[in-house]
């Protein structure tokens, strides 16, 4: 069985205080060998980080942040917890971070300063950032170049822009991770741009509980619908699950640095 890995979700949120265990489970039986724990606000952050310790088989590892929904609890400064958590060995990313102008929970300017407080910690800390991008790739990528963060590089997580949008964030030193939308029907230019990418940049993510896979749409997603998003990305690649799995896998293990390769 080919070594699947979910490079974003978050399992520490209430979705999963039922069954984790047997989310678990499932996701060993589908492949899934690393799994991203990612936080989004303090407190989502350090239990994502308490989830990692305490299950510590090698499976699970974490990344903490405030995601730009929450900018506004850290519009003065990154939170003391994020930043004695950040240099935890069990957590290998900085974020969820970035900047989401749909929903526009938190005003711009305090997300614009927020994202670029994480760049800097990641800079100083030295590892990669998670970044969330949502009708904001001009400012976004404005801001990765501005902070300098092509020095501690990251990846662009459930991408949703354009191929320019992906190439720009990939001369910064980015990954592009695909997510369940790639799978749903009418995203066949998310596919497409998905083809088009250099396959040494791509990662995939379920982001669950969100966004689940076309087979699951509806219900509540899990690490193991992973499998579903490396399908449809081998197929519109041209290419075997297995050869884009140990593709990923080697990209994975070198931006969070959390295996051999």
């Amino acid at each position: 069985m080919a070594k699947l890995v979910d490079s974003h979700c978050h399992l520490a949120m209430k979705e999963f205080e039922e069954d984790l265990p047997e989310v678990l489970a499932r996701s060993s039986g589908a492949g899934v060998e690393r799994i991203l724990v990612v936080g989004s606000d303090e407190q989502g952050s350090l239990e994502a980080f308490r989830l990692v310790r305490n299950r510590n088989d090698g499976m699970l590892f974490a990344a903490v942040g405030i995601h730009p929904h929450d900018s506004a609890m850290a519009s003065s400064g990154i939170p003391g917890t994020i930043e004695e958590l950040s240099v935890c060995p069990e957590v290998v990313a900085v974020g969820e971070t970035g900047l989401d102008y749909f929903y526009d929970h938190s005003p711009r300017d305090v997300q614009k300063r927020v994202f670029a407080f994480h760049v800097g910690l990641a800079r100083d800390t030295g590892k990669p950032l998670v970044v969330h991008v949502r009708d904001a790739y001009g400012d976004a990528l404005e801001i990765l170049r501005r902070e300098k963060a092509s020095e501690c590089g990251g990846v662009i997580h459930c991408f949703s822009g354009s191929r320019e949008d992906a190439l720009a964030a990939i001369d910064l030193g980015f990954y592009i991770s695909f997510a369940g939308p790639v799978t749903w029907p009418k995203n066949g230019s998310l596919r497409e741009i998905a083809a088009a990418l250099p396959m040494e940049s791509i990662l995939c993510e379920t982001d669950a509980p969100f966004l689940s896979p076309q087979p699951k749409r509806g219900r509540r997603n899990e690490p193991a619908h992973v499998a579903w998003v490396y399908e449809v990305l081998a197929q519109a690649r041209g290419i075997s699950v297995e050869k884009c799995a140990r593709e990923i896998w080697k990209n994975s293990s070198r931006l969070f640095r959390w295996g051999v390769l």
